[in-house]
């Protein structure tokens, strides 16, 4: 209230205020004034009137390139990745892939999206409740069709749960030949399978059953096609061999997640729940989408359970803590694993215990090139006699085969992509190729038996880095992290990361 008003009587002051509210309620004008001004910050920043279900170059620049369909990967390469599938077609056939729905945790609680990866690598789509088809017509490679059957744009339903692409956008944006709603499957589907002596389908029972999936098997039930094949390998093959393109944008989940771990070895933390959050955030805040998986935050004897997810327990300074968490981009994921003392300072059993697995994985690493006709079953057998020297070093006598593989008890690796254990139908047989990007991985874990000395009981320890396959030679694209005992002793002693190892933000566009 001014001054002025203040000092008139109580009853003119009364009538003054009741006289300025009519006059504001005559005028319709605001009480409130805005600034017109533009901004500097705001100058160039345009808002353009295209509303899709997921980020494209024009609504979310500092995210995606020009050409982008997902982060790091164009329209192009999809567009060739069909192609590249439809040429392991037969003629006369077509293809179909139904992407995932939402699911429930409970009620009303949903879990994060998660797109069929499959569906993801020959499109780009990252909506839920879609299928796609692509149909090879005749003995040319690029005699195709590319049909998307998506949700349709709805004002309603929009409000609620975020845009959608739309039926148009998925030929506008997504490049699809011919598009329909979803509400057309079961219609459109069936003249397309009519037309077709060959259905590549994934009818696993291990998949998830959508409704669009019921209506797919449905569909090709009543179409009485005897000639149906699982696209599972066809997928796989061609999957597990990375582009030029995706090893960029994994490189880049690799290097933000490696300094994430450099950032967390100078921090000293109360419970295995602070340090997982404390990645995630790190993950999230250097450039990544979101963490890869459920992260692993072992400390002491937790770390006996490789797949330990509570990340619940109190931090000892006379333990260890293994941590397997790592960050993705545009659905490609990193993987690292990472084990360092609580304290800061490596004890002599626990220093032993360490160095005999990172020996293991620095010896494992340098047979990853193409040149060495070398399987991921044969690396792996070759990381149980290493272990088996390894053990024998350490004073644990009488170490047999089964003694190896009780104290290192899972596999070296497993190929890595949009999926952290991917393409699961490739081969573990056959040679590595040029491309491929697999995990290198040994453990120990010594439990708490008699058996063994007493100082290395209790004990997990695991470390992972991601290897890219090259011709004669390999990159290891989470190098940024740490691994070495001196290297991560002056980390924690220092308390700040090292000069060599910066932590500086990485851009999502890789510039």
């Amino acid at each position: 209230m001014s001054r002025l008003l203040q000092k008139l009587p109580t009853a003119l002051r009364l009538s003054q205020l009741s006289q300025r509210r009519v006059a504001l309620a005559a005028s319709n004008v605001s009480s409130r004034f805005y600034s017109t001004e533009i901004k500097d910050k705001f100058v160039g920043r345009q808002r353009l009137p295209i509303y899709t279900g997921q980020p494209i170059h024009e609504t979310r620049p500092y995210l995606l390139n020009p050409g982008e369909l997902t982060p790091g990967i164009s329209a192009m390469e999809y567009f060739q990745r069909r192609l590249r599938v439809a040429a392991e077609l037969q003629p006369n056939s077509c293809l179909i892939i139904p992407g995932n729905d939402v699911q429930f945790a409970s009620g009303a609680v949903f879990y994060p999206f998660q797109q069929d990866t499959d569906m993801y690598y020959l499109t780009g789509w990252n909506e839920p409740n879609s299928v796609m088809v692509i149909e090879r017509h005749s003995e040319k490679k690029d005699d195709i069709t590319f049909t998307m059957f998506v949700q349709e744009k709805n004002d309603f339903a929009e409000q609620w749960e975020g845009y959608r692409t739309g039926v148009e956008g998925a030929q506008e944006i997504f490049n699809a030949d011919e598009s329909f709603s979803v509400n057309q499957l079961k219609s459109k589907l069936g003249d397309i399978i009519r037309h077709n002596k060959t259905i590549y389908f994934n009818d696993s029972a291990k998949v998830n059953l959508t409704n669009n999936r019921k209506s797919i098997i449905q569909v090709i039930s009543n179409a009485g096609i005897i000639n149906s094949k699982n696209y599972n390998r066809i997928l796989a093959d061609i999957r597990k061999i990375k582009s030029e393109a995706e090893l960029k944008v994994m490189r880049r989940a690799g290097q933000i997640s490696g300094k994430s771990y450099n950032q967390a070895f100078t921090k000293k933390f109360r419970n295995e729940r602070s340090l997982a959050s404390f990645l995630d955030y790190k993950f999230i805040s250097g450039g990544c989408d979101k963490p890869a998986y459920i992260p692993v935050v072992a400390t002491g004897s937790n770390a006996l359970c490789i797949h330990y997810t509570r990340n619940d327990d109190v931090m000892f300074d006379d333990e260890m803590v293994l941590v397997d968490a790592s960050g993705a981009i545009g659905g490609y994921c990193s993987d690292i694993s990472r084990t360092w003392p609580i304290s800061g300072k490596f004890s002599d059993a626990q220093r032993d215990l360490y160095q005999a697995v990172l020996n293991v994985q620095k010896q494992c690493i340098a047979l990853c090139k193409a040149s060495n006709l070398l399987s991921l079953e044969d690396i792996h057998q070759k990381s149980l006699e290493f272990m088996k020297q390894e053990l024998k070093n350490l004073g644990i006598a009488d170490v047999k085969n089964w003694d190896v593989e009780r104290l290192y008890p899972h596999y070296i690796g497993h190929n890595l992509g949009l999926d952290v254990h991917d393409v699961p139908h490739a081969s573990r047989y056959e040679p590595l190729q040029e491309g491929q990007v697999i995990t290198i991985e040994p453990g120990l874990y010594i439990p708490d038996c008699e058996e063994f000395p007493e100082y290395f009981r209790n004990v997990g320890i695991r470390i992972e880095d991601d290897i890219a396959i090259g011709k004669d030679s390999f990159t290891n694209l989470t190098v940024e992290a740490v691994k070495e005992i001196s290297d991560l002793e002056r980390l924690m002693a220092s308390g700040k990361t090292l000069d060599e190892f910066d932590d500086d933000v990485i851009s999502p566009l890789g510039n």
